[in-house]
């Protein structure tokens, strides 16, 4: 009886802990929405992983650094016109192991030149106690 009472309570304590981590990634998204919506290109790469070592993966191939995927930012987004609302819809937030995760989704961009919509894949890291992307495709 007791053994059970305690698998239960790791069983429990377990899924506590992964909802909490899945709620500081999705806050992670959540300002980035706001970020981006706003034209802050800036405050969006917040939630990047500000290093050499980070990859994003889009139609033109990979970009690699933190520097370099803002600068590609800026340029596809020059202004609110072209950066418009963004809002995210998360299809899967799963655990791939201890201190890392992938999340499955699409974006959607309101914009006054046109709207704009696609899917991504990220990757998660919990790096220095804070959740942050290591790599992105979007398509």
């Amino acid at each position: 009886m007791i053994f059970i009472f305690v698998s239960f309570s790791v069983i429990g304590f377990s899924q506590s802990k992964l909802e909490k981590e899945k709620k500081k990634i999705l806050a992670v998204m959540k300002a980035q929405e706001i970020a981006w919506s706003n034209n802050n290109i800036e405050g969006f790469m917040e939630g990047y992983w500000k290093s050499d070592s980070l990859k994003f993966y889009g139609r033109n191939g990979v970009t690699y650094g933190w520097k370099n995927i803002l600068a590609r930012y800026k340029k596809n987004y020059p202004s609110k016109a072209h950066s418009g609302t963004l809002t995210f819809k998360i299809n899967d937030l799963s655990k791939i192991k201890k201190g890392a995760y992938f999340v499955m989704g699409e974006y959607y961009l309101k914009r006054d030149v046109g709207n704009a919509n696609g899917i991504f894949m990220i990757i998660f890291k919990k790096i220095n106690g804070k959740w942050k992307i290591i790599a992105d495709t979007s398509s």
